[in-house]
Order: C-alpha cells, then structure tokens, then sequence
C-alpha cells in the first residue's frame, strides 16, 4: 500500500489472531474521523472483544473536499472497510460543533436552534443528536453533508450509528469515575486538542475541548480549569489518555506543573489479547469508548 501516494500514512496497526472476515456479519465496524486523521476499530459483540485498531494521519490535507479524496482512496485500498455487511457500523466525528441539551429538554426538531446557540452550521452541514444516557443528556453536532451523504454510499444497507468525539469522551469517562470517590480531572489529548472532563460521584460537572497551538496551551488551559473548579494544583489527581507518551517530554512538563499526574487505563468495557500489549493503555479512548454509545 504506497501510502504517501495518497496522501495518508498508517501509523499503528493491531489485529487480534481470532479476527475472521468471514464473520464480518458479527462484528461491529468503529470509525472515528478526524479533519486531520481517521481511526478505525473493529468489535466482536459476542464476546466484546477489540479485534483492530488501525492509526491514519493526514499530513498534507488542507480542505474538506481532500479529506472525502483521501478518505475514498484509503477505503479502496483497505482489504475490508469497503465491506457492507457489518453488523453495526459506528461514526464518530471529531470538530468543535456540539452541545449537550439535559434529555428532558430535548426536542428532535429543534436540534439546529440548539447547537447555533454554540456553533455556526455552515450550508453545507447537517445537524444530528446522539443520547448520553449516563448524563441523561443528549449530545447535538454538525456533520459535512458530503461526508454523511458518502458514508451512506459506502454502506448503503448497513445500519449505521452517528455520534459525536465528546458525547463518546463524556460516556466513557463518566462511567470510569462512577467508581472513583475522589473528584480528579479527566484529561484526553488528541491531536491539536485538549478535552477536560470533572465529574463528582460519577456525574458530570464539567466538559470542554480546547484548539492547541503550541504546547504551554496545555497548561494553560489545565491550569484555567483547576481554577474555575477550585481544584488544588498540588493535591487534585489528574487523569490522562491520549495522544502522549509515558516518558515523552510533554509528560515531564506537566509534571512540573501538576505534582499528581497519572496515566488511566483501558476501559473495562472491553476484552485486549495480548497483541494490544504494544498500544499504551491511555492511547485510543475515544475509539475504544464508541462501543458504550447506542448498543445494542
């Protein structure tokens, strides 16, 4: 596969021994899309079970339009993705368009009014809402009409299943505190993001996502956040996942800044063989999380 040609790059790929493409029909497809990288799962319901992760970044992509172009050609040279006969097919969008509305509140045909009152819907964007049922809430965002109209191309009769990066980071994550008594800071970094999450007793309290520049940004805004929640620097536990490695140079400065940083751990939701050993336990998340939303 002559990625750099078409103008993705693999950067991790795991696949459990047991995954079958002959029971494709039994498995359900994650696919977690990014402006600027794409990760794609693939869940054994019988047993919940991940059996691929696959790591896609993008590094020339500058428009919505190349971003359909690479996805397109990246799914004709995929052995399996362009496969239509998954069991359940999960998206999950990665943008700054979104808002949560309390579920008792929520109206289905005022989704568009909900989310201008956070984001600016572009012509070309459709609006769409998945529940939150640990916050009793309902997660609204924008999505690229192109996008949704390919996605439904490509997988004409599959049932397919919409949700947002923060609605999937707000499920999993208060459902990992709903078993932690003190009040941490839940910290996820993606690529040219940072989410903070705090949550008390399992419910939420608080959730943001914010665009990074340069790396004090990361800082600053985990700072700004302890603040606003009256969190101690020194004595609050802070929580991380994400895009940030164990002994990376980043980790050693938060710790200067934060004297209780420690790394989470893969959700108990799901079952790893050994083969995900080479993946640290705070990478991929978000796309692990995907399978608590809309299950079946």
């Amino acid at each position: 596969m002559q990625t750099a040609a078409l103008n993705f790059k693999l950067i991790k790929k795991i696949k459990d021994e047991r995954f079958d493409e002959d029971l494709i029909h039994e498995y359900q497809l994650l696919i977690n899309i990014g402006f600027r990288d794409l990760q794609v799962g693939v869940i054994d319901d019988r047993e919940n079970r991940m059996l691929l992760l696959e790591d896609y970044v993008f590094p020339s992509l500058t428009s919505p339009s190349e971003l359909l172009q690479i996805l397109d050609q990246l799914f004709d040279a995929h052995a399996f993705l362009r496969a239509a006969f998954w069991k359940t097919i999960k998206i999950s969008i990665k943008n700054n368009k979104y808002v949560q509305v309390p579920e008792a509140l929520f109206l289905e045909e005022a989704r568009s009014e909900y989310l201008r009152f956070n984001a600016y819907i572009e012509d070309d964007e459709e609006v769409l809402a998945v529940p939150n049922p640990k916050t009793k809430a309902v997660t609204v965002f924008a999505i690229s009409t192109p996008l949704k109209n390919w996605l439904h191309e490509l997988y004409p009769k599959g049932k397919m299943i919409f949700m947002h990066q923060s609605a999937v980071l707000i499920e999993t994550l208060t459902t990992y505190a709903t078993y932690k008594k003190d009040n941490s800071l839940y910290i996820y970094v993606d690529r040219f993001k940072l989410h903070i999450i705090s949550c008390r007793n399992g419910n939420l309290l608080y959730y943001n996502q914010f665009a990074i520049r340069q790396f004090s940004d990361y800082v600053k805004y985990i700072m700004l956040v302890l603040k606003s929640l009256n969190l101690s620097q020194q004595n609050s536990q802070v929580v991380l996942w994400g895009y940030i490695g164990k002994n990376s140079p980043h980790y050693n400065e938060f710790y200067k800044y934060i004297n209780n940083v420690v790394f989470g751990h893969r959700p108990k939701f799901l079952a790893f063989g050994y083969m995900f050993d080479e993946v640290q336990d705070h990478h991929f998340f978000d796309l692990y999380g995907m399978h608590l939303l809309q299950r079946q």
